[in-house]
């Protein structure tokens, strides 16, 4: 195998880990204001991903960073052609963070139900945009001979990109009420449970959908597998959250969406930013860096990625217990008239 398949790949297997593990997150935060129906209940909500949501997002960060040095193209043509919608997933990242971060700083419900907001649209927005890129990806989009996106935002919101979004979004909040129900105890748990097998049973049908449509009209023979490893993975879901299984229900969830990855990748493969003329459209070899950048990317994978797999799985293996509204304390921020009477001062 050679370095630019070989980086093909490994961007491949960044980006399921981070649709994985930051899917979840973003069902949490979706989730929110229908689970959560009083404070302690969005606090214990947002307790269960806590700990891990910022080193999720290190997925996405590397993932980025090894586009840019892997396929400085592809890197270039994707981010100045999907300006908008990107620019869009980032702000709403960073209001959704912020919300995270500060909604326990001041104890006031008018402060929360801000923060909450934020937590919600910085959730819903990502899960749907992320679809509609990755659609795209797998369609192809408009390029010209110097590999120049010449559509529009528009341009890229086809049925088939607007299909993927939703897809997006039934996964994730599929994914996010399966994990709720693995890490919360009590009426949360409960309530979770019944909302994901009724998630479940709608996005596999969705899923099953747009995966048949990707594969009949953009894909390639050996994806197949992944379309039925997908389609087996999210009527397990349905299965084990009916049975209340909730770790095989998340194990599946999981491999669905790896599933879809290899179904996405595969599609686009040997092209990383297909175009809508394929004598246009940029491919591993076009895109790719040097041998010699990409030897050296390499070594460093190879030393740094197990430092970092150790130590996000230890960070969930500490935080592996349940979470109950009994776990929460009574609110701790200071008030609005504090907080206006130290800015005065």
């Amino acid at each position: 195998m050679d370095l630019p398949v070989l980086w093909f790949i490994l961007i491949a297997v960044l980006w399921a880990g981070y649709l994985v593990l930051e899917g979840f997150d973003f069902g949490v935060g979706m989730l929110l204001p229908v689970l959560g129906r009083k404070d302690k209940d969005r606090r214990a909500i947002i307790n269960t991903i806590g700990p891990v949501w910022d080193g999720n997002e290190v997925w996405l960060l590397t993932a980025g960073g090894a586009t840019f040095a892997a396929f400085p193209e592809w890197y270039a043509t994707l981010f100045s052609g999907f300006y908008l919608p990107l620019l869009l997933i980032l702000l709403a990242l960073i209001v959704r963070g912020v919300s995270f971060e500060y909604r326990g700083k001041i104890s006031d419900p008018r402060w929360a139900a801000w923060c909450d907001r934020g937590i919600i649209v910085g959730s819903w927005l990502p899960a749907i945009l992320w679809g509609v890129a990755f659609a795209n990806l797998v369609r192809g989009v408009e390029l010209d001979a110097s590999h120049t996106f010449t559509g529009g935002f528009f341009s890229l919101l086809s049925p088939f990109a607007l299909l993927g979004g939703a897809v997006t979004l039934g996964l994730f909040l599929t994914h996010g009420a399966v994990f709720l129900a693995l890490k919360t105890d009590g009426d949360i748990r409960t309530r979770a449970r019944a909302l994901g097998l009724k998630l479940s049973t709608g996005t596999t049908v969705a899923a099953g959908l747009w995966a048949v449509w990707a594969q009949l009209a953009y894909s390639v023979a050996w994806t197949w597998a992944a379309v039925l490893v997908a389609a087996v993975s999210l009527v397990l879901v349905v299965v084990m959250v009916a049975k209340d299984r909730e770790g095989w229900a998340f194990i599946f969830s999981a491999l669905g969406i790896v599933a879809a990855v290899v179904l996405i990748f595969g599609s686009m493969y040997p092209d990383v930013m297909p175009a809508i003329d394929p004598a246009n459209s940029l491919n591993i070899r076009n895109a790719s860096s040097t041998d010699y950048t990409l030897t050296v990317m390499t070594w460093v994978a190879v030393a740094l990625v197990p430092v970092v797999l150790l130590y996000q799985s230890w960070t969930y293996w500490v935080f592996k217990k349940r979470i109950t509204v009994a776990h929460i304390p009574e609110p701790i921020g200071l008030s609005l008239k504090k907080t206006d009477d130290l800015t005065s001062a």
